[in-house]
């Protein structure tokens, strides 16, 4: 009699008889056969893979951007205001540097000086004339003056120079110390809108997040605006200041020179007199 299902067979028996399957109990479909009547088959379905979707980096951004303006309050459009007149006073200034690089000309300030310790004041006036170099320029202006007021005509020209370079360091300097007030104007009107819900509690969690939200955004909005005025504020206040360690230097040599080269000049004699006398006179 055969082995009952789920029974080893008995001994002598092949594994291929009949009530035994060497794939399973009996029922089973075998390995590569067909299926047996009345036999229950059970398959697992994969669906098939999709790849994720992904996301627009711009898009993100840009709208990162607008949500946080938008939940920074009314006061981000003061901040905005102030962060173009900052960018666009930063972007002048550099502008306005990089020529003045470029408009440097010490090889002809050097001949200047050459010329006037040689005694030859009008080749130096003509080398100096029409030239787009600040040092230059002042003196020019000293020695077309220097018969009237030369310390006079030297600190009339370096002025001017000066007042050129540091155009909108004031704005710039207004600018810096202003979009952290206004930071911390929009942490206070956030703060306001804060406390003004906590007696309502269904919307007090909403209100106070958002309320601190408006607060922080506001704050680091106009701390970075300040960082980055501060830093192009303070390199082109140096650079004003080099430029005129330079000026006062050119102005200081050019005077030291001329009054050299008129002590060298012989003196005439008027009458027996000489003009020195002359200068004495209280007349």
């Amino acid at each position: 009699m055969p082995g009952a299902p789920g029974q080893p067979p008995p001994a002598g028996m092949p594994p291929g008889a009949p009530g035994m399957s060497p794939a399973g109990p009996v029922g089973a479909p075998p390995a590569g056969g067909p299926a047996v009547p009345g036999a229950t088959v059970t398959a697992t379905l994969t669906p098939p893979a999709t790849a994720a979707p992904t996301p627009e980096v711009s898009g993100w951004s840009s709208n990162f951007i607008i949500d946080n303006f938008r939940k920074g309050g009314p006061i981000m459009w003061p901040i905005l205001l102030v962060s173009i007149v900052a960018l666009t006073v930063v972007i002048e200034r550099i502008f306005w540097w990089g020529g003045r690089w470029f408009r440097r000309d010490p090889k002809r300030i050097e001949k200047v000086f050459t010329a006037i310790e040689v005694g030859d004041v009008a080749e130096a006036s003509r080398l100096s004339r029409d030239s787009r170099d600040p040092v230059l320029r002042m003196m020019w202006n000293g020695l077309n003056h220097q018969h009237a007021s030369l310390q006079g005509a030297l600190q009339v020209a370096a002025g001017i120079e000066i007042k050129r370079a540091g155009r909108f360091l004031v704005v710039m300097d207004t600018l810096v110390t202003l979009a952290p007030l206004l930071g911390l104007l929009g942490t206070v009107t956030g703060l306001i809108r804060s406390f003004r819900f906590l007696g309502n509690e269904e919307l007090a969690i909403q209100a106070v997040t958002g309320g601190i939200a408006e607060a922080l955004i506001a704050t680091a909005c106009g701390l970075g605006i300040a960082i980055f005025s501060l830093i192009p504020f303070n390199f082109f206040t140096s650079r004003v200041s080099n430029l005129e360690f330079e000026l006062q230097t050119a102005a200081t040599n050019l005077e030291v020179m001329l009054e050299a080269q008129s002590k060298e000049r012989p003196e005439v004699t008027i009458g027996g007199h000489t003009p020195s006398s002359a200068k004495g006179s209280s007349i």
